[in-house]
């Protein structure tokens, strides 16, 4: 019995996409590796932000089920990839988890198909990677089955914008293939906009994380001299943001996280290297510039302590907020992480607090956690703001603090430093 859609790749990505469709009226079967993850959807349990418990019981409930066999592939009218695509040791592009899935598609790949690739890579891998391997089945692209690119476009805990009302972005191999795409997309999804080819698509998700990179990246190098030079960044960025046209606001903070602006605008840059032999200079200045937030944030503690003749060595430092944006658990690539273990190696004595997580692990050290931030900021000799969740009353929480320092930008009570 033929199913819509087989989902490969049950994450923050993935599910999103089938609890749209599947709301939608398709039969959706998901995909994933883990049994763990494939356990835990089938006893409905979540493991993302934006879907509870209760949604995964719905959408089972609708006809959703989660498998680890991929034999399921060979019943569905259209597969979608949504795996993860990491960085390696080096920050080259880890495509593995893209080849691993497009070689089980090829072991059961039948005629009709439509082959989707969601997750964020480099220009050119569908096309050279995930092509070649799908016609090892003996189809053929564009002739026997569909396959396009449509890149994610997932945020979060964002309450205005979800899958369905995000525009939906796909690029074919040929014409009828996009058009193939768009008409998939398109019973669940409001927006599809077709891109000239995969390869436009793919870049123009590098294009979009590449950009939040570059300009976070400029107001933090920003916020460093203005400290310098005792001028309010925040106020600048205020008055900057009433001219009604030619700027758009970026704050700074402690460093970039999560699963796209750390890494996409490596996947671009890595591309340009290697077949151009010249460096994405903007990208590369940007991750600089970027990863050095959290020893800057430890340099302004060491500075606020010093003021007082005292060291970081000892001092009992709490950090607010570690997940790598507000108000969920999510903590990919939270800059909370770089700046606990730099911490740790000045001999603080660190502690954490965050409603959403209950335990934290950082370099092999469990970070103790602390039951109450405004008790807990009372007793600590420099209260850090990582992350600004919905809970916190900064500005209580500051004027019961010896020392402050909010890299959010939101505090307003005196004494209280700002990044």
């Amino acid at each position: 019995m033929a199913v819509d859609a087989v989902v490969m790749g049950l994450g923050y990505v993935g599910m999103p996409l089938v609890h749209a469709a599947v709301h939608a009226g398709l039969s959706v079967i998901g995909f994933d590796v883990s049994d763990a993850v494939v356990d835990g959807l089938m006893d409905d349990r979540s493991h993302i932000d934006d879907l509870s418990g209760a949604d995964i019981a719905e959408i089972r409930a609708r006809g959703f089920r989660a498998t680890s066999d991929d034999a399921i592939l060979a019943e569905a009218d259209a597969i979608i990839i949504c795996v993860p695509t990491p960085l390696d040791d080096d920050s080259r592009p880890n495509v593995g988890a893209v080849e691993s899935a497009t070689r089980a598609i090829a072991r059961n790949l039948t005629p009709g198909t439509l082959v989707v690739l969601e997750s964020t890579t480099y220009p050119g891998t569908t096309e050279e990677l995930v092509r070649p391997i799908l016609e090892e089945s003996g189809l053929r692209a564009g002739q026997d089955f569909h396959l396009a690119f449509s890149p994610e476009r997932i945020d979060p805990g964002n309450p205005t914008y979800g899958l369905v009302n995000t525009p939906k972005i796909v690029g074919g191999l040929t014409p009828q293939s996009t058009e193939r795409a768009r008409a998939f997309y398109g019973r669940f999804i409001e927006t599809t906009v077709a891109a000239k080819g995969p390869r436009e698509a793919e870049t123009a998700k590098l294009l979009e994380n590449t950009y939040r990179h570059v300009n976070i990246a400029l107001v933090n190098e920003m916020a460093q001299f203005c400290h310098e030079l005792d001028i309010d960044l925040w106020n600048a960025i205020d008055m900057a943001s009433t001219k009604p046209f030619g700027f758009q606001a970026f704050y700074p903070g402690p460093g970039v996280g999560g699963h796209c602006i750390p890494i996409d605008p490596n996947y671009l840059s890595y591309n340009v290297k290697s077949r151009l032999g010249y460096p994405f200079r903007f990208v590369e200045l940007a991750q600089e510039i970027n990863s050095s937030m959290p020893a800057y944030v430890v340099r302004r503690v060491q500075d606020m302590l010093n003021d007082d003749a005292k060291a970081v060595r000892g001092a009992k430092v709490l950090l607010l907020g570690v997940t790598y944006k507000p108000n969920i658990s999510d903590r990919r690539e939270s800059p909370a992480i770089p700046l606990a273990e730099t911490l740790l190696e000045h001999g603080a004595d660190l502690s954490y607090h965050d409603p959403n997580i209950d335990e934290w692990t950082v370099a092999g050290t469990q970070v103790p956690r602390a039951d109450d931030a405004l008790r807990a900021a009372t007793d600590a000799d420099v209260v850090v703001v990582v992350q600004n969740h919905r809970e916190y009353d900064i500005d209580a929480i500051a004027r019961a603090s010896q020392r402050f320092l909010d890299t959010k930008g939101k505090v307003t009570a005196e004494g209280a430093q700002r990044l």
